[in-house]
């Protein structure tokens, strides 16, 4: 049973442009532009209309573009939940600017030793993380940390638990590691590891979508039966001002979006594609969390109700569960 109809979430990406080289991104590695302030405030507008509830201001890094406070201030004004994830380098620089704009304030942090850290992200940003980590929490914001979980960084949540996030009061937020494209991610969760997850998400403090442990277990979306819906959930916007169709690690097509996001969104052409979501070739096994998240949460079955007793307490945490009622 469908719940919801229309999107609910954009991943609005600023710019592909990072200043970090992650092995597990292939991002950082395209050109890009940088979106527009006019582009921003005319699609913010249309996504309104279109009865999106969600902004995730993404990159590449987002602090990277000059007007990201404003953006974040500019949507906020609007009414939407606002999301914003960053490898720490620039936070401390837009932190005031940013002040009271952010409702998840993500930092990525992938283990609680340096070295090991800084190696995953190409770039020395341990000490930046931790730096932002004090800097939010002295403006009152309720930063997260986001572990990206890989097989051979699993036995590191006890410490970035206990060591980080339960002295500073953090929620970590555990994102299980997925394949795309042709970006080598390492080997596949085992058996023994999404066990591992499942016992930590019970812990206080600890947000991880149970219904991706489902997911993985049944080998990801499948195309006679896709629980992915990611082009009627999550509307995605490039730097070159596109719509994304039907979501960006398959980017099948992108539609120019002009000023008018909504007549695009509602095309012939594009609801074709949108109505492949889970169907195409490239869909089958799946695990994308970005997209499966929406996904669960707007269809009633076994993923919604594995997701939901997760959901409730992070956003119960945040604070944001009211804004999530229709």
């Amino acid at each position: 049973m469908r719940l919801v109809s229309h999107p609910i979430l954009c991943n609005y990406y600023v710019t592909y442009r990072c200043n970090a080289q992650c092995g597990f991104c292939d991002i950082w590695e395209r050109p890009s532009p940088y979106v527009t302030r006019e582009q921003v405030e005319t699609n913010l507008k249309s996504l309104k209309k279109l009865g999106v509830k969600v902004i995730d201001f993404t990159g590449g890094e987002p602090l990277l573009h000059r007007d990201i406070d404003h953006f974040f201030a500019y949507a906020k004004k609007m009414g939407f939940i606002t999301t914003l994830t960053t490898n720490g380098l620039l936070y401390p620089k837009y932190a005031e600017k940013l002040h009271h704009n952010v409702d998840m304030l993500h930092f990525s942090l992938d283990t609680a030793d340096k070295t090991q850290h800084d190696t995953m992200r190409g770039v020395p940003c341990y000490d930046h993380v931790m730096e932002s980590i004090q800097i939010a929490k002295s403006l009152g914001e309720r930063p997260d940390i986001l572990m990206t979980v890989f097989e051979d960084n699993i036995g590191e949540i006890e410490k970035l638990y206990t060591d980080i996030c339960l002295p500073h009061d953090l929620v970590l937020i555990l994102n299980p590691s997925f394949d795309y494209n042709e970006v080598e991610t390492g080997t596949s969760l085992s058996e023994k590891s999404l066990q591992t997850l499942t016992r930590w998400g019970q812990k206080k403090n600890i947000y991880l979508n149970q219904a991706f442990i489902q997911l993985r277990r049944d080998g990801g979306n499948q195309t006679d039966s896709p629980v992915c819906k990611a082009a009627s959930t999550t509307l995605v916007i490039s730097p070159e001002n596109e719509l994304l169709l039907p979501c960006y690690h398959l980017g099948t097509k992108g539609f120019p979006i002009g000023s008018n996001l909504e007549e695009v969104y509602r095309s012939t052409e594009a609801q074709k594609l949108v109505a492949l979501e889970g169907r195409l070739p490239e869909c089958q096994g799946c695990a994308i969390n970005c997209y499966m998240q929406p996904s669960f949460a707007t269809n009633v079955n076994r993923y919604f109700w594995s997701a939901l007793p997760s959901t409730i307490k992070y956003n119960w945490i945040k604070g944001t569960w009211k804004s999530l009622i229709p």
